[in-house]
């Protein structure tokens, strides 16, 4: 992805905050890669880094059969940063010991840093961290020093300064250690002597580049959903090879209130790439007919999908490439790798075999931020690039029940008043995801001294990092008001609204 000698590698042992550690890195500037442990000594010789960071784990290091780093990394020359059980597995593999059986260490702690290092360059003598471990470290390694302490971590933190080896106990990657970004960039800036130019800038200029190695004379097909991560890929793409571009937008009538036509408008009209766009509406909702089963729906939609993409893309002559808008967490969590694999990704070799086209991924090195940054870099309006999420089926999987081109239209509107209130709060940054569901559900109302018995509209709003996890927002009680009230009032055929409070995990994001 970018030159060789300046790429850190990042060995996963199955930490459930292993990309909190890439995307510290490359907030720094660093460009970095996450493989997991079982595939990083072929990747390690194949592709020597500059530096390497060993990630957390669950496992026990002196246990039988528990990961392992390549011993290859520790005769390198380069430096090396374990973290938590990485930190353990240096231990382990070059002479220290650890042990199970003692007081386990969770959660907000103390460290005190007690010999100069430049890991801890511009640190107070004093810091919090955030510890997670259950073994512990009963002799370091030959050549090591301790250079922090906690009361309940006498190895807190260690390092062979000749070697460039360095352990932590604690999680500096995630935001309860508030100066572990400081320790991470001392890692990569003044000990591997990482330069921390790699930008969107860079990225763009390169990745330009590699669509034009890739795709040479040949033509590429888009799918474009309208949301960003589609987007951005084509407009990176239509700069590269511009008119060997055609985008195929396949509008399934679940979209938000006018956002066919904005899309239509923005790709068409503004960066004049060549662009189909299907109006399917009819044919998605025919098929949704009397479907109610939330997976039953998904699959429906995805497959009519794919028969209409499949229908224009070979009309499109002489296409050999599909380009797609694949993320890097897509790419580590489809990996397979050390932790439980949470999703399937439909975006990650879910192509049909039989349209034999070869993959374009402009985006898959990304995260959903860098995605961001890039499309502002590639022109993109920001109120575009920075929308919420908004899922491959769409408004399907926001209508519980059967969904008909009338409820569409009613969750269109009050969907768009919510967004529209949220914006006028300028609370619209702040959260993660914001979108308002129809339930199957009619109440008794008064309307005008008249009776009503009318459907109740759900409004639900998140705030998180990744969407993993998911907090409700607490939002001002005004902002909710106001937005029952217009939508009350100006979306016939919902006489109540209801606001959501269920965080993720035990609830999802989606009602479906």
């Amino acid at each position: 992805m970018t030159a060789e000698h300046e790429r850190l590698l990042i060995i996963d042992f199955g930490s459930q905050v292993t990309q909190l550690i890439a995307r510290r890195v490359r907030e720094s500037g660093v460009y970095c890669e996450v493989v997991p442990y079982d595939k990083a000594e072929a990747h390690v010789a194949a592709r020597p880094p500059k530096a390497v960071i060993l990630s957390g784990g669950p496992e026990s290091v002196h246990l039988e059969g528990s990961p392992r780093a390549p011993q290859a990394i520790f005769e390198m020359g380069v430096p090396v940063l374990g973290i938590c059980y990485g930190e353990m597995a240096i231990c382990h593999q070059l002479g220290g010991r650890v042990e199970s059986g003692h007081d386990r260490e969770f959660g907000r702690a103390e460290i005190d840093i007690v010999t100069d290092s430049p890991l801890f360059a511009g640190l107070d003598a004093r810091e919090p961290v955030w510890m997670s471990h259950g073994d512990k470290i009963v002799a370091i390694p030959e050549g090591f020093q301790v250079i922090a302490t906690s009361p309940g971590s006498p190895y807190a933190a260690i390092a062979d300064e000749t070697r460039r080896f360095y352990g932590l106990q604690f999680h500096a990657e995630v935001a309860h250690t508030p100066r572990g970004a400081t320790m991470l960039r001392n890692f990569t800036h003044h000990i591997a002597g990482f330069t921390g130019d790699w930008t969107m800038a860079s990225f763009r200029k390169e990745m330009i580049g590699k669509i034009r190695a890739q795709v040479g004379e040949g033509r590429v097909i888009c799918g474009l959903s309208g949301g960003v991560d589609s987007s951005v890929a084509a407009v990176l793409i239509h700069e590269a090879i511009g008119e060997q571009l055609t985008c195929v937008f396949v509008d399934t009538g679940l979209l938000r209130l006018n956002e066919a036509e904005q899309v239509v408008s923005l790709f068409r009209n503004h960066y004049n790439i060549p662009l189909v766009h299907v109006d399917a509406a009819d044919q998605f909702l025919g098929q949704l007919a009397g479907v109610s089963d939330p997976e039953t729906k998904r699959k429906t939609i995805g497959r009519v999908f794919v028969e209409i993409f499949d229908r224009e893309a070979a009309k499109v002559e002489g296409a050999t490439f599909l380009a797609q808008g694949t993320l890097y967490p897509d790419v580590i969590e489809s990996v397979g790798g050390t932790s439980h694999v949470i999703k399937s990704h439909h975006n990650v070799g879910g192509l049909p075999e039989h349209m034999k086209l070869t993959l374009v991924e402009p985006l898959r090195d990304l995260f959903k931020d860098e995605v961001r940054a890039l499309g502002v870099e590639l022109g993109l309006p920001p109120a575009f690039v920075g929308r919420h999420p908004f899922p491959g089926p769409g408004l399907g999987i926001r209508i519980p029940g059967a969904v008909t081109a009338e409820k569409v239209a009613v969750l269109q509107k009050a969907d768009a008043i919510y967004l529209e209130e949220i914006r006028a709060a300028g609370l619209y940054d702040k959260i993660w995801q914001a979108f308002a569901v129809l339930l199957p559900v009619k109440t008794v109302g008064v309307m005008g001294d008249a009776r009503t018995y009318e459907d109740v509209c759900a409004l639900r709003a998140v705030t998180s990092t990744d969407g993993m996890t998911a907090d409700f927002y607490e939002f001002p009680w005004e902002v909710l008001g106001r937005t029952a009230t217009r939508i009350i009032n100006e979306v016939r055929g919902v006489n109540r609204v209801v606001y959501d409070i269920t965080s993720k995990p035990p609830g999802t994001i989606e009602w479906e």
